[in-house]
Formats: structure tokens, C-alpha cells, sequence
């Protein structure tokens, strides 16, 4: 992926959301509420920069590039 999307609004945010959260699993944090919410704003983004997510594929491998980010970067 060309793009570097740990630098993009909605990532910060994400990242952002998930510290304030307590939440300890990136993948739990992403499936409901306010990290759901934020994720998509990130696929949208994406799409924007000429990611195309619509392969299965590519979806799971970026989801798995946001999962490993956040809790790299993010984690209490």
C-alpha cells in the first residue's frame, strides 16, 4: 500500500479514541461504537487516495495494517 495512512486525520483520531477508550484489543475497540465509527472515516479516506478495498484481500490486510498500528502506536 502506497498510502501512509497512520499520518491521516481520521487515524489520529482512531488512535486518539482508542487510548482515551481503556479498551485493551484493537480488534474489540474496532467493532463497535466510536472505533467502528472512525474506522470507516479511515476506508473512506482510502478510497480517496485511490486504495481500492473492495477485494476481500485487501480489506483483511488493511484491517490487519490498522489492528497492528494501534496497537503499536496507540496502546496504554
Amino acid at each position: 500500500m502506497d498510502w501512509e495512512f497512520s499520518e491521516d486525520a481520521s487515524f489520529i483520531a482512531l488512535c486518539d479514541a482508542f487510548r482515551e477508550s481503556g479498551e485493551s484489543s484493537a480488534i474489540e475497540f474496532l467493532a463497535n461504537g466510536e472505533g467502528e465509527f472512525h474506522f470507516h472515516e479511515l476506508i473512506q479516506n482510502a478510497a480517496g487516495e485511490g486504495i481500492d478495498l473492495s477485494d476481500a484481500e485487501e480489506m483483511s490486510s488493511f484491517q490487519n495494517d490498522i489492528i497492528q498500528m494501534l496497537e503499536i502506536l496507540c496502546s496504554q
